[in-house]
């Protein structure tokens, strides 16, 4: 895998040229052909604004075709991509634009007075529509055709993850990560030519970026691209749709509506699953409805995708499956010892998949890996008799609703702010819908104003993104705490489970 991961995109694109990459949800299409023109535009406009290999691209812009040739036009061209959630607000916004430096922030045209504000880079505009002063910029650029060269250990991407305390980290994703983990996946889900996704996922996150659009590309596949997970449009696209990946929300949402059946997914040859964890319920009344067992699979912003149930053979329900091609996991005990089968210890990984460490933090990297080269995922899990794992837990307390991680600790620091409270503690709860939903047990000040639910949700809600946001408040004397003072979350997430 040592060349630029965009050439082996290219090398996989269909003989056929003008056949399309992409339909938007209103018919309109993207050839492989005017994709490949309008990057090495784009690839020409950065180089002339003396962006260089190996820099930064800081993208918050809203899912379109040209976010995506954005992306593929970073690869080319040798630059980093650093994709951020739209939903950011500034408080969060700020760390990521300035520990990653980048040399250019592209945003949504109504956010460049922002964002010029928040960094020092060069700041151009991509609206949802595909115009914007870096459309405008493209189009008049002399367009570079050559593709830089990369090896496996350069950078491709700049993921920002976290655990549930301090600042988020820069997961360094390279070419050869991001290349082996995207054949092992295509390979082992038999993508072909043939296929046509359906893509509803968010292109800031890795399931919708990386796992989607790499098994496409790597196959000369077409994809139907969604803007957003829209449950009618889902709907109306499914009955011309051969792949489906959804996180475990878009399913519940799908078994709500009375539309959905066999006749639906006529067309369909694999449904996939990932980002969070698909409730046993959830997979059972999905394959009872409509015949089709959803495969469920496994990664971290770290690691990409690390194991898969099976294409051919028995998708078990609760479990990530088997390791992909190339990967090794383990369960290991406190002491980074491999366990043996139905002991619990944390999974650990080891392969091309796995990032290269954290972004400007040594420290945090080598905590990352044990002494023998293992990445710690944090996560608690089992493997049994065949091979499969299972997660039971999460060493951290990071709570994934809906897809989309939330670090607690964020919530937590936001809700304290508030006027008259002492302090919080936030948790994730199991839930149909998001698979976790985000929950806060808060304390009162004895003095002061006494906030109710409302007031701590709508402060929340104007300071972070809306997945972050809890769902319930429940005010107590007093939190739990153990005989060190630490807070036993095990014992809020008993007081908020369902009952």
């Amino acid at each position: 895998m040592g060349r630029n991961l965009y050439e082996l995109f290219r090398s996989r694109f269909p003989a056929d040229r003008q056949r399309p990459i992409l339909f938007d949800e209103r018919d309109r299409r993207l050839t492989y052909a005017e994709a490949e023109s309008s990057l090495f535009r784009m690839v020409g406009a950065f180089t002339a604004a003396g962006i260089r290999p190996g820099d930064r691209i800081a993208v918050q812009a809203e899912k379109s075709p040209e976010l995506l040739v954005l992306y593929l036009a970073s690869l080319a061209g040798g630059f980093v991509f650093q994709p951020i959630n739209p939903a950011y607000r500034e408080g969060e916004l700020s760390h990521l634009l300035a520990d990653a430096e980048p040399e250019l922030v592209v945003c949504q045209p109504s956010q460049a007075e922002r964002m010029a504000a928040l960094s020092r880079a060069r700041v151009l505009t991509l609206g949802a529509d595909g115009t914007g002063t870096l459309p405008e910029a493209a189009a008049a650029a002399m367009p570079t055709h050559l593709i830089c060269d990369r090896g496996a250990d350069d950078p491709a991407a700049l993921l920002y993850s976290s655990g549930t305390t301090g600042k988020p980290k820069g997961a360094i994703l390279t070419h050869g990560n991001l290349a082996s983990n995207g054949e092992a996946l295509a390979q082992s889900w038999g993508f072909s030519s043939s296929d046509r996704l359906l893509h509803a996922l968010p292109l800031f996150h890795a399931h919708g970026l990386f796992v989607a659009v790499s098994c496409a590309l790597l196959s000369g596949a077409t994809m139907r691209f969604l803007p957003r997970f829209d449950i009618a449009s889902v709907l109306h696209f499914l009955p011309e749709t051969t792949v489906f990946m959804g996180v475990p929300t878009y399913y519940t949402r799908l078994l709500q509506e009375p539309a959905f059946g066999p006749d639906v997914c006529r067309s369909i040859r694999l449904f996939v699953s990932g980002s969070a964890p698909l409730l046993a319920e959830t997979f059972n009344r999905f394959r009872a409805l409509t015949g089709h067992p959803i495969l469920e699979r496994y990664g971290l912003t770290e690691t990409l995708m690390n194991s898969s149930n099976p294409l051919h053979g028995e998708r078990v329900a609760g479990s990530v499956g088997l390791p992909l091609p190339g990967i090794s996991m383990r369960i290991a005990d406190a002491e980074d010892r491999a366990l043996g089968d139905a002991e619990v210890g944390e999974i650990q990984v080891k392969g091309p998949n796995v990032c290269r460490g954290y972004w400007r933090n040594p420290a945090k990297t080598a905590e990352a890996f044990t002494a023998d080269g293992w990445f710690r995922t944090g996560d608690l899990g089992r493997r049994d008799a065949r091979g499969y794992y299972f997660i039971v837990g999460r060493a951290k307390d990071l709570i994934i609703s809906g897809g989309l991680n939330v670090y607690p600790k964020e919530v937590e620091d936001c809700i304290d702010a508030v006027d008259g409270v002492a302090e919080s503690a936030v948790v994730g709860v199991a839930n149909a819908d998001f698979g976790e939903a985000v929950v806060a047990a808060v304390v009162r000040r004895s003095a002061g104003p006494h906030p109710d639910e409302t007031e701590v949700i709508r402060y929340v809600k104007e300071r972070l993104a809306n997945y972050k946001v809890p769902k319930q408040v429940r005010f107590l004397p007093e939190l739990p705490r153990n005989a060190m003072g630490k807070v036993e979350k095990a014992q809020l997430r008993k007081l908020f489970a369902p009952r």
